[in-house]
């Protein structure tokens, strides 16, 4: 006999998809869990992903996107990051789990002999392992929201979506419930939009035992009642559960419209939740500010993946926060660094925006365009930002164009180079496994008291999240200082730069690290709010200037 959860257990929210991918499952997990924060109520959310890699560390950016590393070094899927910055709570690698690793640790125990002879299978090992990291997350909160990856009707997802069938059977009805993120497509030439997809999707679900409780349904026009209800009726939904998800300016908005449909509503009374109100005051001030910002400025991106914007996606919405720190819209342009073949085309590419920012990446194409980039910036007084692969490349760039010292250049892309500023970290060059073995998560950092870095923090020690084999060449840091560049930011024992500054420069700093991963809507990151309040500087700057040399050719012709 089932034993139901106490009043006081973990309740546990399962979003699937349907009809087709990257329809926002993350995004509307993410939200939900805002909205369940705002009344009072400890969220987390974890993401079951269908690949069997067993994280996405070794996965290319053009196919999977942003790899998200969090505090204790886990490298995850991007949705982590719309989770971290919508709940505004650090997550673990307890919220990312994938096929890869399941059968890896039911492997390893059938190895060590846990499974006392038994014949391994899917049912029950492979769900019942599935389910055990379910369970594992649960303690400490009071909701536990999980996303299974990848779409309804994948051979993939079938583990999973017969693990979370089983689960709601363990707890009991009362303490798990469905959700399920569907498309209703609008058809053009018909003039009208199309409930069959999202009909099918949901039958799909019920033939493997699965009934979701409320539908979330994704459509570029709005869902009248009648459609609402057809929807209800064909898919044994109550008619209050069909909730319209239309595309909206900002994602930030998208709590705001399921508050309005009383999403979290139904939510907390389908599984007996009690809390406060929810008052989205604050988040709503914060929605008008990137919708409706006072100002606009343009900042350059300048990267190996900016074909595939997803590669940059925590950079993209650290930029947005920055912006609603500033009260000004962010305008960026994803430019390849490809495009940067010498100074001239530098210049011309660069002269429209108010600043630069150089992301991370791996591998040598492109290095020799950010180069040129970060010259001109440098050279410019261009507000400038180098993360990770962005500060090695400034350092290179510095080296070259104001040390002079010739072949200069990372080991890590010319190994033979007469000038390696930028080497493998000592405790790296015996590793020979790439899977998780970088420098992965939060590492303190002192900041250099009087330094810009130090100014922006507000405090001497930070702790920020670190992904990197490479660092700068101890050797070279004489050198640099004399040169006028400022080391503003090492590890506790001084043996790691993390951040370098030129304190000549209206604002030009490069981290190690990568600050992007720690910014929130309602917490811009201190540095994302410095360097757009830099680039609002410069254009106000480059305004005036144009105003004057107008007034003066005014003159001249009077």
């Amino acid at each position: 006999m089932q034993q139901p959860l106490s009043p006081q257990a973990t309740r546990f929210i399962f979003v699937t998809g349907g009809v087709v991918s990257s329809l926002g499952k993350g995004i509307a997990a993410a939200s939900l869990g805002r909205l369940l924060v705002e009344r009072g109520l400890t969220v987390t959310i974890m993401k079951f992903d269908p690949y069997l890699n067993v994280d996405p560390g070794t996965m290319s950016p053009f196919q999977h996107g942003e790899v998200f590393v969090t505090d204790d070094g886990a490298e995850t899927d991007l949705d982590l990051g719309h989770y971290e910055r919508f709940i505004d709570r650090s997550l673990s690698q307890l919220n990312n789990v994938t096929t890869g690793r399941v059968y890896l640790n039911v492997i390893n125990k059938e190895r060590r002999g846990e499974y006392l002879g038994s014949t391994v299978q899917v049912i029950p090992h492979i769900t019942d392992e599935i389910k055990s990291h379910m369970k594992r997350i649960a303690p400490g909160n009071d909701v536990v929201i999980v996303e299974i990856g990848g779409t309804v009707g994948d051979i993939e997802s079938l583990p999973f979506l017969e693990a979370i069938r089983q689960f709601r059977h363990e707890v009991g009805r009362q303490n798990a419930m469905f959700i399920h993120l569907t498309l209703v497509p609008y058809i053009r030439a018909a003039g009208e939009v199309k409930t069959k997809p999202t009909q099918h999707s949901v039958r799909e679900l019920m033939e493997i035992g699965i009934q979701p409780d409320i539908l979330i349904c994704r459509s570029e026009r709005p869902l009248t009642e009648d459609v609402k209800r057809k929807i209800a009726l064909f898919c044994n939904v109550e008619f209050g559960n069909v909730i319209e998800s239309r595309d909206v300016p900002s994602i930030y908005q998208i709590p705001i419209e399921f508050n309005d449909q009383r999403l979290d509503e139904r939510v907390m009374h389908r599984l007996n939740l009690t809390g406060v109100d929810p008052d989205l005051t604050a988040w709503r001030s914060m929605v008008q500010r990137v919708v409706a910002p006072h100002d606009h400025v343009r900042i350059a991106v300048v990267g190996k993946y900016t074909d595939h914007v997803d590669s940059y996606k925590s950079i993209q919405e650290a930029l947005v926060h920055g912006g609603i720190a500033n009260d000004v819209g962010v305008d960026v342009s994803w430019l390849s660094s490809d495009l940067f073949t010498d100074d001239n085309r530098a210049r011309e590419l660069l002269a429209t925006h108010h600043a630069l920012l150089v992301p991370g990446g791996f591998g040598d194409r492109g290095i020799d365009g950010m180069v040129q980039a970060i010259r001109v910036a440098r050279e410019t007084g261009l507000p400038f930002l180098g993360i990770c692969l962005g500060m090695q490349v400034a350092i290179i760039e510095f080296a070259r164009n104001v040390l002079k010292l010739d072949g200069s250049h990372s080991s890590e892309f010319a190994p033979e180079c007469s000038n390696p500023v930028i080497s493998l970290m000592e405790d790296q060059k015996h590793v020979t496994d790439k899977g998780g073995t970088m420098r992965l998560g939060a590492y303190p950092c002192r900041l250099q008291r009087g330094s810009r870095a130090a100014d922006v923090y507000g405090i001497p020690e930070v702790s920020e999240r670190h992904r990197h084999r490479y660092e700068v060449t101890n050797e070279y840091r004489d050198a640099f200082l004399e040169h006028g560049l400022r080391l503003s930011g090492l590890s506790p024992d001084g043996s790691l730069v993390e951040i370098v500054e030129i304190p000549a420069h209206p604002w030009f700093i490069g981290c190690q690290f990568h600050p992007e991963l720690q910014s929130r809507p309602t917490r811009p990151h201190p540095l994302f709010a410095a360097f757009v309040a830099a680039a609002a500087s410069a254009k106000r700057k480059s305004r005036v200037n144009i105003e004057t040399a107008a007034l003066v050719e005014t003159a001249d012709k009077r």
